[in-house]
C-alpha cells in the first residue's frame, strides 16, 4: 500500500520521486494512456469499497453521492483525457515575426515533474483523482496528501493507487496539520491544493520559499438570482438538488438565494415541498449525507444557532430535522439575515441556506458585488438580455444558468476560481496545460537574415525592417 506518514519519510520519498522523473522524463503517450485505462478499471473495481469507506468515515454518506459525485466524474474524466490526450501532446505550430522569418516555431508540452495534490474531506476521491489524471495524461508523477478526516477512504484509495502505479510514481500522504505544512513546503514542480481560502495564503505563502506555481481550488459565497421571469418551481428544482448535493458541503454549493421580494414566500414553500419529497424521512432519509464530522457539524450549528438567537426567521425543510448525535441535519432555510452577519460573512458548507428578498436586480446585482469573487454564480432567468449582463459584468470562478453545480462535471471546460475563491484551473485541456510546461522551441537552418542587421551600409532586409517602424 503505497501510503506515508512520516515527515522524514515524505521528504526522502519526494526526492526519490524527483529522480526517478529525471530517469524518464517524457513519458510516451502510450506509457499514459495504459496507466489512465488501469486507474479507470480500478476506480470501477474499488467502487462498492469506496462507497463503504465514504459512510464509514461521514457516519453516513449517501451512496449516490459517492457514486455520482465522487466516481463518476473522474472515470468520465478518465475517457475524455484518452480521447483527446494525442492532440493535447502534439506542438504547437506558431509563426515567427517578420525579422525570423526563416525559422520555425513550435511549442511543446513538457511534463513539470513531481506534483503535489492537496485533497480536502468533502469529495476525496473526486479532489484527489480528479487533479491526480490531469497529473499523469501530462506526464507527471504525483504526491497526495488526504484529509485527517477521512482515514478510511485514505486507506482504500492507498490500495486502489498501489495496484496501478509503482511507489515512485504515484504515493498517498496522510497525516495532520504538520504533515500538512511540510507537505506545501516540498520543492514540488507544481501544487495543487482545494480548501478554504484562509489555509490557502497558508499554502502559497509556503509554495513561495521553492517558487513552486500553485494552483488553488478555493471556495467562498457562491449567489444565486432569481430574476422575475421563471416559475419558484423551476428555480427550486434547479438549486435543490445542488444544495442537496453531499448535503451543502460543496465548494460550489449555493450559498445563499436572491429572489424577488414579492415571490420569496412562494419559493420558500416550493422548496420546502420539493424537499420533503426527496428526504422523505428527514434526518432518518437513507440518501441524506451527514455532516462530515463533529467539528464540522457544530460550526454549522453555531452559524444556525446564532441566527435563531438573533430572531432571524428560520424554516427548517423537514420536521424531522436534526440528530445531533449522528450530526445530521435537514437544510433549514434562513430568512432574511443581517447581510453582516456570519451566516453572509462566511462560506456555509452545509446544509443553510440564506434565502433574501430584492426589490430590483440592481439590488441584486450590488449585494453580490459587495462581496469577493465567488467560485460560482447561478442565475435562473430565460431574459437573455439579463443573461448577457450577469455573465459579463460580474466575476465568478464559473457560472450556471438555469443550472447549478454541474458546470463542475463539464469535461471540455476549465474550473477554477478568481480572486479569493482561488487562482489557476483544471480539467480538460486546461488541467492537461496546468502540469505542463509550455515550452517554446525555435528551430533556425542554415540561412538566416539577422546578421544582415548588422553588415555596414544599406540592404533589403534593413529597409524591411525599418519599413516597420514607418521609416
Amino acid at each position: 500500500m503505497n501510503t506515508m506518514t512520516s515527515i522524514e519519510q515524505m521528504k526522502k520519498h519526494h526526492l526519490q520521486m524527483k529522480q526517478a522523473f529525471n530517469r524518464n522524463p517524457m513519458p510516451t503517450i502510450d506509457a499514459r494512456v495504459d496507466k489512465l485505462v488501469r486507474l479507470k478499471a480500478a476506480l470501477i473495481s474499488y467502487s462498492d469499497n469506496i462507497c463503504q469507506a465514504m459512510n464509514q468515515d461521514y457516519g453516513r454518506r449517501s451512496v449516490q453521492d459517492t457514486l455520482m459525485a465522487d466516481i463518476l466524474p473522474c472515470v468520465a474524466n478518465i475517457d475524455y483525457s484518452i480521447d483527446m490526450l494525442s492532440d493535447w501532446m502534439s506542438p504547437s505550430v506558431r509563426h515567427p515575426s517578420a525579422l525570423l522569418a526563416s525559422s520555425h516555431v513550435e511549442v511543446i508540452y513538457q511534463p513539470k515533474g513531481v506534483v503535489g495534490i492537496v485533497t480536502p474531506w468533502n469529495f476525496p476521491i473526486m479532489l484527489s483523482v480528479g487533479p491526480l489524471i490531469g497529473a499523469i495524461a501530462a506526464g507527471n508523477r504525483a504526491m497526495i496528501k488526504m484529509s485527517e478526516f477521512t482515514p478510511a477512504t485514505n486507506q482504500v484509495l492507498a490500495i486502489m493507487l498501489a495496484s496501478v502505479f509503482d511507489i515512485d510514481e504515484v504515493i498517498v500522504v496522510e497525516g495532520e496539520a504538520d504533515v500538512s505544512s511540510q507537505f506545501t513546503a516540498l520543492a514540488f514542480d507544481h501544487l495543487l491544493f482545494t480548501g478554504s481560502t484562509a489555509v490557502g495564503r497558508l499554502v502559497m505563502r509556503a509554495a513561495a520559499d521553492n517558487l513552486t506555481p500553485v494552483t488553488l481550488e478555493l471556495g467562498g459565497k457562491s449567489p444565486v438570482i432569481v430574476a422575475d421571469d421563471v416559475s419558484m418551481e423551476l428555480a427550486v428544482e434547479r438549486i435543490i438538488y445542488g444544495k442537496s448535493l453531499n448535503n451543502g458541503q460543496v465548494c460550489v454549493a449555493p450559498d445563499y438565494v436572491l429572489v424577488p421580494e414579492q415571490q420569496k414566500d412562494a419559493f420558500i414553500a416550493e422548496y420546502k415541498k420539493q424537499y420533503q419529497t426527496l428526504f422523505v424521512d428527514g434526518v432518518d432519509s437513507e440518501n441524506l449525507t451527514s455532516v462530515a464530522n463533529d467539528r464540522q457539524f457544530q460550526r454549522i450549528s453555531s452559524l444556525l444557532n446564532s441566527e435563531i438567537e438573533a430572531g432571524t426567521r428560520v424554516e427548517p425543510c423537514h420536521e424531522n430535522r436534526i440528530d445531533a448525535g449522528q450530526h445530521r441535519l435537514v437544510t433549514h432555510l434562513v430568512v432574511e439575515p443581517k447581510l453582516t452577519a456570519s451566516i453572509m460573512e462566511e462560506e456555509i458548507f452545509g446544509p443553510l441556506l440564506p434565502v433574501i428578498g430584492y426589490t430590483d436586480i440592481e439590488q441584486a446585482i450590488a449585494i453580490v458585488n459587495s462581496k469577493p469573487r465567488p467560485l460560482a454564480l447561478y442565475l435562473m432567468s430565460f431574459n437573455v438580455d439579463l443573461q448577457t449582463r450577469i455573465k459579463t459584468t460580474i466575476h465568478s470562478g464559473g457560472m450556471c444558468i438555469n443550472d447549478c453545480v454541474f458546470h463542475l462535471a463539464v469535461d471540455d471546460a476549465p474550473f477554477g476560481g478568481i480572486g479569493e475563491s482561488g487562482q489557476g484551473n483544471y480539467h480538460g485541456k486546461e488541467g492537461f496545460t496546468t502540469f505542463s510546461h509550455a515550452k517554446t522551441v525555435m528551430t533556425s537552418g542554415k540561412d538566416h537574415p539577422i546578421k544582415l542587421l548588422f553588415e555596414t551600409g544599406d540592404n533589403n532586409f534593413k529597409s524591411q525592417v525599418l519599413s516597420l517602424l514607418g521609416k
